[in-house]
């Protein structure tokens, strides 16, 4: 469900805070407060974030931390709660999956400072950012695998009552800014492809009852402002001011539903980083039928990126990810998201993977040079917005590094696609200076903060290192200077010491020389006269003494100095940086495609323009490697939907467990799989491209919306028979069960007969009506095909093969005899069966009722039979061979042959 308008605290009908008799630093609070009431505060003080009032009691509960109290308030104690400022992400993180938004306020000047303007005052704080779920950048906030999409959303009217959609794409932890527009019919499909943490929108579009549905299905935090903040015009000149230039023209042509769109991403951003600029990438534009729509039903069918559980472990994502960068793990699942339509784009991709499946060592090269290559991305962007530490730019220096090294071998390779040719060469288009002077300046162990110094590499500032020597090795200096002091006054008893009242000075004992007193005198000045001792000072000493008193300060400014213009030589080559992150994450998803087709014997597929659908010895990716972890063979199965003439529509039938759901699914995958760019799981592949993808498999309630499973199920078949090209692919599986027999049999007919009359697509039909089996003599595009399955004693063996022909029954006792139902019901239902079958659907419900006898186990039934008397058993236990005379024996030997006698 979205989770819309969130107001973390205080709730909406919750009174101010009314500052007014409330001590200097909780007025403060109050006053920052109501200026974030829709946040929770994160309010700095010391070494601590505290939090107050209802914010307190929210973050405690969500948290899991002690709720405390501090002073009086109004009358009433204040509640509070405090986090660490170091362990704040951990709290951070937790709060915003929970779907929280903070505020973070820090100490913006020194509290000597605030002491000086009098005793009262309070250290001056301002809120330096908004923390929400669509706007992080913090490593230990983010999925490294996972984009971190903020989608704003526009529209405009096409008709009336008709809208077209605008999507604005930003991901400000690594500057992706992208737009497109959708008709209404699409917008759901759209989302979903880009998987959003964050929507915001206008709060017209939020309370469209058209789109209500639209908006409970997400799964983002929603987001809505007001709608005079984004009008038209103010939405251009935003775009304009964050990439300074004085039209949109250069950047291509945009809808008025994208800029709209933009617009309010942008709006959003401003607010959230405040004084921060999202260092974002110029906007690009998506073109509509540019990838291979695919609805949110499907995308859920599948299990694409997760599984229906929620889970990434188990899905498709999951079973091909092979990409050493996180880089590259957000670029694949950009690209399963977003299946290409374009052939030649196609085609290029799947060159550079042949390229690298060929070439093992080349392949080994790349994918070690890409495991060294830290996520330069994200790194630049926090460079961007002022947020970088010093290992943000070890990363940026890293890769850079990695950058060059995958450059230069690209280059030794011999005729190489053009896709890799071109990552070559944006490689290195970075200053090769920037990497060495980054090398040179960084240290080689970093701290997380740059406020912790220690980050600049010994000799490369010279007055770094006279600061740091001054501060770490002071003792040494002033043993150096106090033995030079004795050389020269010729006093080997001068010493030089240290106290709070005069700091540091030159001590000599009374009982020296008059020579030496009087050389003393010449030399320094001074300062104190005790009674066995004389001191003085220097100005060389005074001078010492002040760099030594401030050299930790000064070797701190002067290293931030250096971090701003490392800071400043890395967005000076911003764009070239960027485009270097985007060949590293290209080649990781090229190589990673290719080391999955080696390590698993995948083909290159052929996609082509024409309608045909022919894989050869398909497997499903999924449970493929599930079957393999538990040393089990996958069965192999061809499909073919290929030609105007008959195959076009392939009807499946067969048992339960007997593998439809998987056939009907691995095809679906494989088609995305060849369209993404990576080769398949088949011994051969040809796929005529693909417009539309739909799947309806699987059976759920909707609760929440009051659907039932057949509810469900209908409006996902509605969509497909409504939205479905001749191009398109559908897999549908058992359409109409949900509700009575014949009901659910003539929904079934029915949509069989659409898809093959109007929709006139490439499809799947699994079902276990049988009685449509006959439709393949009267529909010129019907195949009918069915899943083998070997009888053996009173069970079957499911083979999960796909032969021609048809099922005769679905097996459905056999398999309520694996799944342990008890046997009288397995053996009750087999009777009713064959009742039932006799009939031939003939004869009313109430009737077949009437004719069969009640089942036995609704009675208690009889107690068994007890066994027969085993007289002949019961002498043999009385006999003990070991203690019988001869005699004994033999006459025991007659009783038995007797007894044997009488009982026959």
């Amino acid at each position: 469900m979205g989770r819309t308008a969130l107001r973390s605290s205080p709730p909406p009908d919750a009174p101010s805070l009314d500052p007014a008799g409330a001590t200097p630093m909780m007025a403060q609070y109050i006053e920052i407060k109501a200026a974030n009431p829709d946040c929770l505060l994160f309010y700095r003080m010391g070494d601590f974030y505290e939090l107050f009032f209802a914010d307190a009691e929210t973050a405690s509960r969500a948290l899991g931390i002690v709720l405390t109290k501090r002073g009086r308030h109004a009358g009433a104690e204040i509640p509070m709660c405090g986090v660490p400022v170091e362990r704040a992400d951990d709290y951070l993180s937790r709060l915003i999956a929970l779907g929280h938004r903070v505020a973070v306020c820090e100490q913006t000047e020194d509290p000597a400072e605030a002491k000086r303007r009098g005793p009262k005052s309070v250290v001056r704080r301002e809120v330096v950012r908004l923390v929400t779920s669509g706007t992080i950048t913090e490593d230990r906030l983010l999925d490294p695998a996972r984009a971190n999409l903020l989608l704003a959303v526009g529209r405009r009217k096409v008709a009336e009552g008709a809208f077209a959609y605008g999507l604005a794409a930003i991901d400000i932890s690594t500057g992706r800014f992208s737009l497109s527009e959708v008709p209404a019919s699409e917008l759901s499909g759209a989302i979903a492809r880009h998987d959003p943490r964050e929507i915001v929108l206008s709060e017209v579009i939020v309370s469209d009852p058209a789109l209500a549905r639209l908006w409970q299905d997400a799964k983002a935090a929603l987001v809505p402002m007001a709608q005079g903040e984004l009008e038209p015009a103010a939405a251009e000149r935003r775009i304009r001011e964050q990439f300074g230039v004085s039209t949109l023209e250069g950047f291509g042509s945009f809808t008025r539903a994208e800029i709209a769109a933009a617009g309010t991403g942008l709006l959003y951003i401003a607010r959230t980083q405040l004084s921060a600029r999202a260092p974002l990438s110029v906007p690009t534009r998506e073109e509509s039928g540019a990838t291979l729509s695919i609805d949110a039903a499907t995308r859920a069918n599948l299990e694409l990126t997760r599984t229906l559980s929620g889970e990434r472990a188990g899905s498709l994502l999951a079973t091909i990810d092979r990409t050493v960068t996180a880089n590259g793990a957000r670029l694949l699942a950009e690209h399963l998201a977003g299946p290409l339509t374009d052939l030649a784009a196609i085609a290029r991709r799947h060159d550079a993977v042949a390229r690298l499946a060929d070439d093992s060592a080349l392949r080994r090269a790349v994918r070690d040079a890409l495991a060294r290559a830290p996520d330069l991305a994200r790194a630049l962007s926090r460079v961007g917005l002022g947020r970088a530490g010093p290992r943000d730019l070890a990363a940026i220096r890293d890769g850079l590094g990695a950058a060059a090294d995958l450059s230069a071998l690209l280059a030794a390779a011999d005729t190489l696609p053009d896709d890799l040719a071109r990552i070559g060469a944006d490689l290195v288009l970075a200053d090769p200076a920037l990497a060495g002077t980054l090398a040179a300046a960084l240290a080689e162990e970093l701290p997380l903060s740059r406020r912790d110094g220690g980050f600049v590499r010994p000799g490369y500032h010279a007055e770094i290192d006279e600061a740091r020597g001054l501060g770490q090795d002071s003792r040494k200096v002033i043993a150096a200077l106090q033995a030079r002091y004795a050389e020269e006054t010729g006093c080997r008893t001068l010493r030089i010491k240290h106290n709070n009242l005069l700091g540091f000075f030159i001590e000599v004992p009374q009982s020296v020389g008059e020579a030496c007193l009087k050389g003393l005198q010449r030399e320094f000045v001074h300062r104190q006269t005790m009674v066995d001792a004389m001191r003085f000072t220097s100005v060389e000493l005074g001078e010492l003494e002040r760099k030594i008193s401030g050299a930790s300060d000064r070797a701190l400014a002067l290293e931030a100095a250096v971090f701003d213009d490392l800071a400043g030589r890395v967005l000076a080559q911003a764009e070239a940086v960027a485009a270097t992150a985007e060949a590293l994450a290209a080649l990781d998803v090229f190589a990673s495609h290719a080391e999955l087709a080696v390590e698993l014997d995948w083909r290159r597929p052929l996609v082509d323009e024409s309608l045909s659908f022919r894989v050869v010895g398909g497997r499903h990716p999924v449970v493929e490697a599930a079957l393999r972890r538990a040393g089990e063979p996958f069965i192999a199965n061809d499909c073919d939907l290929s030609g105007e003439g008959r195959g076009r529509i392939r009807l499946i039938t067969g048992p339960n467990m007997g593998g439809k759901s998987t056939f009907l699914r691995q095809n679906a995958l494989i088609a995305m799989l060849a369209q993404m760019g990576a080769f398949v799981p088949a011994a051969e592949a040809r796929i005529g491209r693909v417009d539309r993808l739909f799947s309806r498999v699987g059976a759920a309630d909707d609760l929440a919306r009051g659907q039932s499973t057949f509810m469900v199920e209908m409006v996902e078949t509605a969509a497909i028979l409504n939205q479905a090209t001749r191009r398109s692919l559908v897999i549908l599986d058992e359409i109409g069960r949900g509700t009575a027999t014949f009901d659910g049999l003539s929904i079934a007919w029915a949509c069989l007969e659409h898809l093959h009359e109007s929709n006139a697509c490439r499809a799947l039909f699994a079902t276990h009506f049988h009685e449509l089996t006959a439709l393949g003599d009267r529909l010129a595009r019907l195949d009918n095909a069915t899943l083998k399955v070997a009888e053996h004693r009173d069970g079957v063996v499911f083979l999960h093969e796909v032969v021609p022909g048809v099922a005769d029954r679905s097996y459905g006792l056999q398999v309520a005899r694996l799944a342990g139902l008890p046997g009288g019901v397995v053996a009750r239902a087999g009777t009713i069966l064959k009742s039932l079958e006799k009939t031939k659907g003939g004869r009313p419900a109430r009737a077949l009722i009437d004719d069969l006898p009640l089942f036995a186990a609704l009675s208690p039934p009889p107690p068994p039979e007890p066994p027969p008397e085993d007289k002949l058993g019961a002498l043999i236990d009385t006999i003990d061979p070991d203690a019988l005379t001869p005699r004994e024996a033999l006459e025991a030997l007659y009783r038995l042959k007797r007894e044997r006698a009488e009982g026959r």
